[in-house]
């Protein structure tokens, strides 16, 4: 998560799958990424498929209306429990190839990932929430007078909450009231930083679905346009990309922007007043929806939102889905790589990597399996937003206000203090599976940087003036080419 989740008034029921077999297949791939055409029949060979929705056991939770004495009670919800392909379905079977064997190649890669087709997906979208452990109610925190004088510090965002307040907010209860940013306001988006105009606050209100955020602050990043989009998801999926007045410029600049506030198929909301000057931290605001996919605003988006949503989150039975940093799975290596990489300073994350030594942070090893890894790659985030994924959300975003930025050091200490009051856990995936449906490219600094590197066009310099009347001296082999008959003259010629 290349920045904390700002408010997001937004989960696996479950454990995490075992280890995958093929895990060292994650170090090298390069595959072609499945393409979706919308044109194509139902059964065709672009994926592996089933023979129609209807042959999937669906798994909902309901009760009985009747109390023990027999009386009528009103039901509760029903909850969506996840689904079982059928035994003769492929993906069942589906495992990773070996990797290519290309030593000039090196580093991580795109792995095939099993989807299903668009439609098929779309028809296995729940419908009904899945199942939040413990947690059924989640409100936030609303502070008109900041008190700071706390512990750790805070952010007039994110409030100054007390070690108490930590540790309470790990207290895992049916209703729950913690930070989650906006502090300042009765509603996200209004007077609290990453303020929102009205109009596109009411336009995201409206967007109960799908949503697919993304962000670029301060010119830093091309905006990419999303690929092998299905002419459904263009239609009901909403894909908004928060800017703020640097960039609506110089997008308005680039490409023009009118009344729509839409570039291609980026409605573009301006936030403004954004509450830190550390970009990591501004990141990651997305509206009310049922389920969203979070990509940073250097990615660009290669498959159909409702395939990754059915392959990570409900094909897994999970409501948060992220996958593994492709190298690292310890805290203590990542954030010695963070020092050796100057991406923050060095006091600043031995004392956030203390702290949660003294809570109980361990190197991790195989004794946690099956969790697979204490170290994500945060730069797409799958969630369906239920009370306890929201807590998640919220609760790491509180990590990464008091402490660094560096949201990779904080998200194993939270996923597993919530797990072991809720037994809710998170899927993570390969770093493979990632980079199958989102590809990285360079922020527009470097791209500049480049383009100044690149060697300019070199035309043929002028012949010296020494040679300017007299032709040069041939190559030995240019000599041994001419016939014996006019070598001489030719020697002659030349001198």
């Amino acid at each position: 998560m290349s920045g904390g989740s700002l408010g997001i008034r937004s989960g696996s029921y479950g454990s995490l799958d075992k280890q995958l077999q093929n895990d060292e297949v994650q170090e090298i791939y390069n595959v072609p990424i499945p393409k979706v055409n919308d044109s194509l029949p139902l059964n065709n060979s672009r994926s592996p498929l089933i023979n129609g929705v209807q042959n999937i056991s669906i798994h909902n939770l309901t009760y009985s209306p009747v109390d023990a004495e027999g009386s009528e009670v009103p039901p509760p919800p029903s909850y969506f429990l996840g689904y079982t392909l059928p035994a003769e379905h492929p993906c069942n079977t589906f495992t990773l190839p070996p990797p290519p064997a290309d030593k000039k190649r090196t580093g991580p890669r795109p792995c095939p990932v099993c989807y299903l087709p668009v439609d098929e997906a779309v028809a296995l979208m729940p419908k009904v929430p899945s199942f939040s452990p413990v947690l059924k109610n989640l409100t936030y925190i609303y502070e008109e007078n900041l008190n700071k004088e706390t512990e750790f510090g805070g952010s007039n965002f994110g409030g100054y909450p007390t070690l108490k307040h930590c540790d309470d907010s790990y207290d895992i209860r049916e209703s729950m009231n913690v930070h989650c940013g906006f502090v300042k306001g009765t509603k996200p988006g209004h007077g609290t930083g990453f303020d929102i105009d009205n109009s596109d606050l009411l336009e995201m209100e409206q967007c109960h679905g799908v949503v697919v955020a993304s962000a670029i602050f301060g010119a830093f990043d091309n905006m990419l346009q999303p690929k092998n989009i299905s002419k459904y998801s263009e239609q009901t999926v909403c894909l908004y990309m928060f800017v703020d007045e640097e960039t609506k410029s110089d997008l308005e600049t680039e490409h023009g922007l009118n009344e729509s506030k839409k570039i291609g198929l980026w409605r573009i909301v301006v936030a403004h007043n954004l509450p830190y000057a550390n970009g990591r931290r501004n990141g990651k605001a997305v509206s009310d929806a049922r389920f969203s996919l979070w990509i940073d605003g250097k990615l660009q988006l290669l498959a159909d939102p409702y395939q990754i949503l059915e392959r990570f989150l409900w094909r897994k039975n999970a409501t948060f889905a992220i996958s593994r940093h492709y190298i690292r799975f310890d805290v203590f290596e990542e954030a010695e790589a963070n020092k050796a990489a100057r991406k923050y300073d060095n006091a600043s994350i031995d004392f956030q990597v203390d702290f949660y030594k003294k809570e109980g942070l361990t190197p991790y090893s195989e004794a946690k399996l099956p969790i697979t890894s204490d170290v994500p790659e945060g730069c797409a985030i799958i969630r369906e937003h239920v009370p306890i994924s929201n807590l998640f959300t919220c609760l790491w975003f509180n990590e990464i206000d008091r402490f660094t930025s560096r949201d990779q050091l904080s998200f194993s200490t939270v996923r597993d203090r919530v797990a072991a009051k809720t037994n809710w856990t998170v899927n993570m995936f390969l770093d493979c599976e990632r980079r199958n449906f989102v590809v990285q490219k360079h922020h527009k600094g470097v791209l500049a940087m480049l383009a100044q590197m690149a060697p300019p066009a070199i035309s043929p310099p002028p012949p010296p003036l020494s040679l300017a009347n007299n032709p040069p001296r041939k190559s030995s082999l240019e000599i041994a080419s001419v016939s014996p008959k006019h070598r001489r003259d030719w020697r002659v010629g030349s001198r």
